[in-house]
């Protein structure tokens, strides 16, 4: 069985360092941090882009990997996702652009990844705005409870994602940018 609909929620503007000591104290595994490389790609249409669903390749160290995402709502359960790992960047890229998909944006955030009882707390860090949490788990119940154990208030949570956060809390056009990174913005 292969998991497909996420069930996640964000906490914005966190404080970082504190927020990895609590969880290390509660005994957490550390996966560390890394700088996620992104293409977001649509059809040369770009009709996918006006319908929420995006291609997206992703190298992250040594792993590469690729994802099919579409965005169904703003909640706790709203993204649908099919991610695999594929073992060549750029041949990925040429296949996709062959068969008509288009790079749109690249993009970069870093990412610090911790574990606990099988929920994932990534802490996001893209260019010019706070980092901010997200955690992922198998229900919303889940997310409750890991919310509740590192002491943050579900009432904050949210369920936006982080285009939706980035254009309209940031007010960064996202969609509208070719490239999204650390050392360009435009």
């Amino acid at each position: 069985f292969m998991k497909t609909q996420e069930i996640e929620c964000r906490f914005l503007e966190i404080d970082k360092d504190k927020l990895i000591q609590r969880l290390l104290e509660l005994g957490a595994t550390d996966k560390g941090e890394v700088l996620l490389e992104e293409i977001i790609m649509y059809d040369s249409a770009e009709e996918w882009r006006k319908d929420n669903k995006f291609i997206r390749l992703r190298k992250a160290g040594d792993i590469t990997t690729f994802a099919y995402k579409e965005y169904r709502s703003q909640s706790v359960d709203g993204a649908y996702e099919i991610e695999f790992e594929v073992d060549d960047y750029e041949k990925a890229v040429l296949f996709f652009e062959k068969i008509g998909f288009k790079p749109f944006r690249y993009q970069q955030k870093r990412r610090h990844s911790l574990i606990l009882d099988n929920i994932i707390f990534d802490i996001d860090t893209w260019p010019n705005i706070p980092s901010y949490l997200e955690i992922e788990a198998e229900s919303k119940q889940d997310l409750q409870k890991a919310t509740q154990i590192i002491g943050y208030d579900w009432a904050e949570a949210v369920f936006n994602n982080a285009r939706w956060i980035l254009e309209n809390k940031y007010n960064i056009p996202l969609r509208d940018l070719r490239y999204f990174t650390f050392d360009r913005v435009e």
